[in-house]
């Protein structure tokens, strides 16, 4: 019989590949300043996402939200972080730093791990600790060699790791958590783009507005379905796809010059990552020859 695939792993392939793309659709967002970005990626998206629930009748799971404030209180905070990632991401992006934003994208696995040590409990073993110390080691030599701390990529990498954290831990539907968040962020981003913004005509053509709704929440219901479904390390894993499709992007496509440091850094962190999958391949295989208790 053949073995049933988790679907989890398909829909973290699908996130990790629309992210690891997205630089290519901000560019063309790039006359708007980052702020009005964000707003246009929060409100379009919101609408997409009242729609789906429509569709899907998703009232009375909202309304026990909306009613429980434990979980309005792990939402507000997830929304608060994915705003903030957002908008380091896009201001990054339009920066002309990809490749700083990539990562930050490579770091958060890690992140990752750290956060399941001190939040869930999780032991590490000694492969688990030489990966995360060589990874440390790569942050720690950019920021010195930067003279101070490498703020996208860990802003990036932080914010998105608790994020996700936060999104595994709240009992809350994939479509339902997201579309809760966008309408805490929806009021602020309306506010901005009614006193601050900059008029959609001095943006880009306007059929790409609607369509950051999409790129945004599509990728994120994705992803918080795949973190119910899949271990929180294997995610780590499968998120290496989106970075090194960003960092592919920027040196390829953006002609971004890495110097001869960040290429150390990024290789200190490949090190570690390939240290670590390793030894969760090896945890696997382990588990898999062990007989059944």
């Amino acid at each position: 019989m053949t073995p049933r695939i988790n679907p989890g792993i398909l829909y973290a392939v699908i996130a990790y590949t629309i992210w690891g793309l997205l630089p290519a659709f901000l560019k063309l967002l790039k006359p708007l300043p980052a702020p009005d970005i964000l707003a246009h990626r929060i409100l379009w998206s919101l609408l997409l996402l009242v729609g789906l629930a429509l569709a899907l009748r998703h009232g009375p799971a909202l309304r026990r939200i909306v009613t429980t404030p434990r979980l309005m209180f792990a939402l507000t905070a997830s929304a608060t972080l994915i705003a903030l990632n957002w908008l380091c991401y896009i201001v990054a992006v339009n920066g002309g730093n990809v490749a700083q934003a990539s990562l930050g994208y490579f770091i958060n696995p890690l992140v990752n791990v750290a956060l399941g040590v001190v939040i869930l409990r999780e032991r590490l073993g000694r492969i688990e600790l030489i990966a995360v110390g060589l990874a440390t080691l790569g942050v720690i030599f950019l920021a010195y060699e930067q003279g101070g701390v490498p703020v996208i990529p860990l802003t990036l990498a932080f914010t998105f790791a608790v994020y996700g954290l936060i999104r595994k831990m709240t009992p809350v539907d994939a479509l339902d958590g997201l579309l809760i968040e966008t309408a805490i962020l929806a009021p602020p981003s309306l506010a901005w783009l009614l006193i601050a913004g900059t008029s959609i005509a001095a943006g880009p053509a306007w059929p790409l507005l609607p369509a950051a709704g999409v790129v945004t929440a599509i990728p994120l219901v994705l992803f918080a379905a795949a973190a119910k479904r899949v271990r929180y390390s294997d995610m780590g894993l499968l998120q290496y796809i989106g970075p090194t499709l960003q960092l592919v992007l920027a040196v390829a496509v953006y002609g971004e010059r890495l110097r001869a440091v960040e290429w150390a850094a990024f290789g200190l962190i490949w090190v570690a990552l390939a240290i670590y999958a390793t030894g969760m391949v090896m945890g696997s295989r382990r588990a898999t020859a062990s007989p059944a208790s």
